[in-house]
């Protein structure tokens, strides 16, 4: 069978292909940009990637097609799918018939933390020999890939409540059934599709209806906007996780969240010393703790496979160490993951200055939804510098006005390096937030403080 799949360099459509290609398939697919390290993951698989949407890259033609979600009305390679009549399928919905069928599915969901807390699940059942498969939007480093079948029935899943597809507005993880779902948190997001948050609460509504009663449903406890939804109807046994009233809590945990004790229903049962730094890193162990337990991975066991958890690419990843400076990638793109992320460097680097460099690229924050919260999510931060895109529909210089002096807006990118590497001291740590490429700037940052 030859599957083209449109819009294959996106995380989630890339792994898709990977599995696709596991399965014995034929893969091919297109993107706008073809760019790593999702190309160079899909080449190392044999997929033929080719730049652009012509339609002549369907010709000649593919048994199915599988379009990505970035795809709309209007686009060259769509228009001809439909005009000549060829069979389409959007991503979740291919992935539920060929990829999850007969599986017992993990899924993770929330607003934020779904591609830690997958990295983390799959972890913890591969080093108990469980041998999953999984999906995750990043790529952790303790396999490489964002993507394989597995050995086993399970299957962990990055849940993503975006919409499926232009043909399909329902959110992708309706597509799913998961049998053990973790609801990480819940926040409003994706203003680009969802009106507020009680339409996000929706979708997470028809998630939950779709796990069988003799499931477990993995919540943090007193999250209103979580209780508000299932409120609205739950079927399923639910486990609780937290520091304090909840089934599943960590305690004595150190001001970093690198090490603690995990407890369950008041008794310790396991003690976790990590690389991974924050309260929300915390919360995310927990919860993947609470989902492995469900499949028959002992807490302790558990505790003790997190110390072998080697991080995710871009999140907090420490990508140059040079003059006593460290620079960080890191994906966080909404207030509340900033300042998380933010608070747990602080905690373990102490007084060393923290400069927080961010690209406020997201749909959400291009439409200033999340403006008013900016400022305070940044606290932690001793420099704040912003890069104003040219298609933001508002100024950044508001929010630098609220912080005040510490904080710089710049349009240029080779403005913001020139300014890091003439002013970084040893002891710095940056920080470069973004959930895109933002120009190369980690690269081009760490080459100019190696030149100085």
């Amino acid at each position: 069978m030859h599957i083209h799949i449109l819009g294959i360099c996106g995380t989630f459509m890339g792994g898709v292909a990977l599995l696709a290609k596991e399965l014995g398939m034929t893969v091919s697919g297109s993107d706008a940009n073809v760019y790593p390290p999702m190309s160079d993951q899909l080449i190392s698989a044999g997929i033929t990637l080719q730049e652009g949407y012509l339609a002549e890259h369907l010709d000649p033609a593919p048994d199915l097609v599988v379009m990505g979600n970035a795809l709309s009305r209007g686009n060259p390679a769509v228009e001809y799918v439909l005009n000549k009549g060829l069979p389409y399928i959007s991503g979740p919905q291919w992935l539920a018939e060929y990829g999850l069928k007969d599986r017992w599915v993990l899924a993770v969901s929330g607003t934020h933390g779904k591609t830690t807390t997958s990295s983390l699940l799959a972890w913890l059942l591969e080093d108990a020999g469980l041998a999953p498969g999984f999906l995750i939007g990043g790529v952790p480093d303790n396999f490489g890939e964002t993507a394989r079948l597995g050995q086993t029935p399970f299957f962990v899943i990055e849940a993503d409540e975006y919409d499926t597809a232009f043909f399909d507005k329902r959110a992708k993880f309706v597509h799913y059934h998961p049998r053990t779902l973790i609801m990480n948190n819940l926040e409003f997001d994706h203003a680009d599709i969802f009106e507020d948050l009680s339409a996000i609460q929706k979708q997470f509504h028809h998630l939950v209806r779709t796990v069988p009663s003799e499931g477990l449903i993995v919540t943090p406890s007193n999250i209103t906007a979580i209780e508000e939804t299932l409120a609205m109807g739950c079927w399923t046994e639910r486990l609780t996780i937290g520091c304090d009233d909840a089934d599943l809590q960590a305690r004595n945990v150190a001001d970093d969240g690198s090490q603690f004790d995990v407890t369950l229903h008041g008794e310790i049962v396991g003690k976790v010393q990590w690389a991974l730094l924050g309260m929300h890193n915390v919360y995310n162990a927990l919860a993947a703790i609470a989902a492995a337990r469900h499949i028959g991975v002992t807490v302790e066991q558990a505790c003790q496979s997190l110390a072998t958890f080697k991080g995710i690419k871009r999140r907090m990843e420490c990508i140059a160490e040079l003059q006593g400076i460290r620079i960080y990638d890191d994906f966080a793109h909404h207030p509340t993951a900033i300042k998380t992320t933010l608070a747990g460097l602080r905690a373990n680097v102490g007084t060393r200055p923290i400069t927080a460099i961010l690209e406020p690229r997201s749909n959400t924050m291009k439409m200033g939804v999340h403006k008013d919260n900016i400022a305070a999510a940044l606290d932690d931060a001793d420099t704040v510098i912003f890069y104003q895109q040219p298609e933001m529909a508002w100024s950044l210089l508001d929010v630098a006005e609220q912080i005040g002096e510490k904080a710089k807006v710049y349009d240029s990118i080779d403005d913001i390096i020139n300014q890091v590497a003439t002013t970084a001291q040893s002891g710095d740590e940056i920080v470069i937030m973004s959930n895109g490429g933002f120009g190369g700037i980690h690269t081009k940052l760490a080459t100019a403080l190696a030149a100085r």
